[in-house]
């Protein structure tokens, strides 16, 4: 399930982010599962429990997850997750920044589609179309 890399530079509540999305990508969490309670996973991942909570309030945010007071944390269905488009304009240009690096290290187009590709088949499938 999560993991976090101690020695990355990313911080750890961003892993943590990425780490539940990503089990949710490849099926690991459902729609509906609950997710372990902030103690329980920062006893888990020997972590502070303010970075537990703080990942878990920013993903709620991101409409990922529900917590419902006295019960759990709750994954949420990725059908009923509206699409924020400030957030996609904040990948997208992220995602120029990679194509510039991409284009200075000689990375031919074939290959970033090739490395998308991949992604999303150890993901566990194509990304979701409109």
């Amino acid at each position: 399930m999560v993991s976090i890399n101690k020695n990355s530079s990313k911080p750890y509540y961003e892993q943590l982010m990425l780490s539940i999305k990503e089990d949710i990508l490849q099926g690991i969490l459902q729609a509906g599962d609950r997710l372990p309670s902030v103690r329980e996973l920062a006893a888990q991942l020997m972590m502070n429990p303010n970075t537990i909570s703080k990942a878990y309030k920013l993903l709620e945010g991101e409409q990922v997850l529900t917590t419902v007071k006295g019960k759990g944390t709750y994954v949420n269905n990725l059908d009923d997750i509206q699409r924020d488009e400030y957030k996609v304009s904040q990948l997208k240009k992220r995602f120029n920044d990679l194509v510039i690096e991409a284009g200075h290290l000689l990375v031919s187009q074939d290959e970033i589609i090739d490395w998308l590709q991949e992604s999303e088949k150890s993901l566990g499938g194509a990304l979701h179309e409109d």
